[in-house]
């Protein structure tokens, strides 16, 4: 298979050839890259690429990754054709260790290096594994999942549920097996984003994100799923970080 038809199944759309910088938005634990529909194209200048992840919506035949690490070991590949211009890397609670992850290999292979690792809501690698769904059965995963599918605006359909309960159970399972005592520190700022209201998983747990690179703390309005809104201030905050690459 050839580079540009690989990492064309990684987006449902194709990122902008005129985009000043990219930010590359990786999916909830369970979802695919339509959970990112409430997000604008673009924001200051900067091309908005949600990635559609194996095992899910229209990449549903092909089997999930089992591990964050096989996940971005496969997504540093497919990313590779894209890094031309300044770009970051964007992951809410599980994801943003597939971020960390993916960041981790692109700079280990030579890649332009991100301008920046975004991570929201998630303990750092060597603090985890930590989250409410990691002890949850299948019938209260199914649970979680109604929830989110509604209030992203859809109807969970009953024949569908066992399929997205599977993918969501490999992404928890991922999740429980994930720990790095002694994390990779990056070279690129490390942007943790932290949720007032967020009681899943409260701001002050991600102070271990340090050990992964210089990193900066930023504080948001909202509980866990506010990110899904694309609330402005935290398109400003992607847009700002990757502002000052672009000038330099």
């Amino acid at each position: 298979m050839g580079a540009d038809k690989l990492s064309s199944k990684w987006f449902l759309r194709a990122p902008a050839a005129d985009a000043e910088a990219r930010v590359f938005l990786i999916p909830y634990s369970g979802c695919g890259a339509t959970m990112y529909r409430r997000w604008p194209d673009s924001a200051g200048g900067v091309d908005l690429c949600p990635i559609q992840l194996p095992g899910r919506e229209n990449r549903m035949r092909e089997a999930a990754h089992t591990t964050y690490e096989s996940l971005a070991d496969a997504l540093a590949e497919a990313l590779a054709p894209h890094l031309d211009r300044p770009y970051a890397l964007f992951g809410h609670c599980g994801s943003a260790l597939a971020a960390y992850e993916t960041s981790v290999r692109l700079v280990q292979r030579g890649h332009p290096q991100p301008a920046a690792l975004f991570v929201s809501s998630e303990v750092a690698p060597q603090d985890g594994p930590y989250g409410r769904f990691l002890e949850m059965t299948d019938a209260e995963l199914a649970g979680e999942l109604r929830k989110l599918m509604l209030e992203l605006g859809g109807e969970p359909h009953p024949e569908l549920m066992d399929m997205l309960v599977g993918v969501l159970r490999i992404d928890v399972d991922a999740n429980k097996q994930y720990f790095v005592p002694d994390p990779v520190v990056l070279p690129c700022p490390v942007v943790a984003i932290g949720w007032r209201g967020d009681d899943g998983v409260v701001p002050s747990l991600m102070s271990g994100w340090t050990r992964c690179g210089k990193t900066t703390f930023e504080l948001l309005d909202g509980d866990h799923y506010s990110f899904l809104d694309a609330p402005e201030p935290l398109l400003s905050l992607l847009a700002a970080h990757l502002d000052g690459d672009r000038s330099r």
